[in-house]
């Protein structure tokens, strides 16, 4: 729709707009069917649904619209290749690789210098573009909103079908919109940002809805800081998660090898200066967050709700049903309502995963860890999200800053963000790590998991414990 058609029609939201360009046929009362620009794979669940629709006799209907990456159970250890720590794991590398290439999709192999975890290397290559519908078997694919694409995670049957027909049928979620004022504090990153809103209104506060962020907060945001952002909205149980294209989106975008040049970049940029919900647009609910309110977060429990300043104290037991809930997860945690986190002596530390490995992660975890050691008897580990993401932290050195201080340094992959029957940190081991999920056994049976910014976890990597990094000075 022109802009001079959009000002004589109701106003829309952001994702009204994307929603409406894609729209196929409406069925009240009943799921939408819904255009898919792209679509993307992993070893894990790829294929599965590879080989579904190849047993089926259905081809894949458009080839150029389906990439495909070796992520998740991929060895991230030096010198790696179809081998897994996760038994019998090389055999979904293999069958991907395989059903992969005799569908004629993309493939960042192992290897391959773009290989990398799928919601890094998407937004890095240009693949996730504004107005976009994109979808992935895999829940955190909502990251890719941060640039203005609608984008979720699906299973493994409808990754069939998207691919054999370009459309799915879709409930239309809700709309949501966080309004998150004023600026972040210094020291206090996306990340807290996102454990802070998580805090405050629960994990199920964006449930059946698609969430958009707005307002000078965000508009402040670097695009891999909103990429984190977006990340966490599937902690938030939102459908999905988007913040209207600007010019650092934009600028971000340009040159990058999936991103349309030359005229059709001006035809693009044309197209996504629309792409922003209208004065005075309707949204379900709205929430408001005062950005200033935020700090250095860690969780303190077993669900990313249960998070907390990292300068702070556990709180105390709710009334009623959830009394049960936050006692299970301090039993499990080893730990005590009204104890200090800061300060608990850690096991390892881990700095990967789809939340925060890209390079402004890397560089601001490097700062802090520049001319400093690890603590004896803690392990800590760096994967980076991707091999451009590796690559630009050699050439800077940051690699060298990473083993001087006593990392690991790996090669791209999801690696110990989650446990799967492979490499894992130990039973009731305590780990600071930037990942997006403190679950039970989650990076390991029985371990302990703390959720937090990269600052954190290589602050308190050095200290050999919880640590604050403001505290560590220049």
């Amino acid at each position: 729709m022109s802009r001079a058609a959009s000002r004589h029609s109701s106003p829309r939201s952001l994702f009204d707009k994307i929603w409406a360009q894609h729209l196929i046929r409406r069925t009240p009362g009943q799921a939408d069917l819904v255009a898919i620009d792209r679509l993307f794979l992993h070893e894990r669940t790829g294929g599965v649904a590879l080989k579904g629709l190849a047993a089926a006799g259905r081809p894949v209907a458009d080839p150029a619209r389906v990439f495909c990456t070796m992520d998740h159970i991929v060895d991230t250890r030096p010198g790696r290749g179809d081998a897994t720590v996760m038994p019998g794991g090389e055999a979904f590398i293999i069958e991907t690789r395989r059903e992969a290439r005799a569908a004629g999709l993309t493939v960042f192999d192992i290897g391959d210098p773009r290989q990398g975890i799928v919601h890094v290397l998407s937004p890095e290559l240009g693949l996730a573009l504004p107005g976009l519908t994109v979808v992935c078997p895999d829940s955190h694919t909502c990251t890719q909103g941060a640039v203005g694409a609608l984008a979720w995670g699906i299973g493994s049957t409808e990754a069939e079908h998207a691919m054999a027909t370009g459309a799915l049928r879709v409930m239309r979620p809700k709309s949501m919109r966080v309004w998150i004022e004023g600026r972040l504090p210094e020291g206090a990153t996306a990340k807290d940002l996102a454990l802070t809103l998580l805090a405050r209104f629960g994990s199920a506060g964006g449930q059946g809805h698609a969430v958009e962020y707005a307002g000078p907060a965000v508009e402040a945001l670097e695009i891999e800081a909103r990429l984190t952002l977006c990340n966490m909205a599937t902690e938030f149980a939102a459908f999905a998660a988007v913040i209207a294209p600007d010019q650092r989106t934009f600028d971000y975008l340009h040159g990058r090898p999936y991103a349309p040049d030359g005229a059709a970049w001006d035809a693009a940029l044309t197209h996504w200066r629309d792409l922003r919900s209208d004065d005075g647009a309707a949204f379900d609910r709205e929430i408001v967050l005062d950005a200033a309110e935020v700090s250095p977060s860690i969780s303190w429990g077993v669900s990313p709700q249960q998070s907390m300043a990292v300068d702070g104290r556990i709180p105390p037991a709710p009334t009623g049903d959830g009394a049960e809930i936050h006692g299970r997860a301090l039993r499990y945690m080893g730990l005590e309502a009204g104890e200090r986190l800061e300060g608990l002596p850690i096991d390892a530390a881990f700095i990967g995963s789809c939340t925060n490995s890209r390079i402004s992660d890397l560089r601001r975890a490097a700062a802090l860890l520049r001319g400093r050691r690890v603590a004896p008897g803690v392990r800590a580990i760096c994967v980076p999200g991707s091999g451009a993401v590796k690559a630009q932290a050699e050439a800077e050195g940051l690699d060298r800053i990473f083993l001087e201080a006593g990392f690991e340094w790996r090669e791209p992959g999801c690696s110990m963000c989650f446990f799967a029957g492979g490499e894992s940190f130990g039973p009731r081991q305590r780990v600071v790590s930037s990942t997006n999920r403190n679950f039970e056994s989650r990076q390991g049976p029985e371990t302990r998991t703390h959720i937090t910014s990269p600052e954190v976890v290589a602050a308190s990597a050095v200290a050999g414990a919880i640590a604050d990094p403001r505290r560590m000075g220049g």
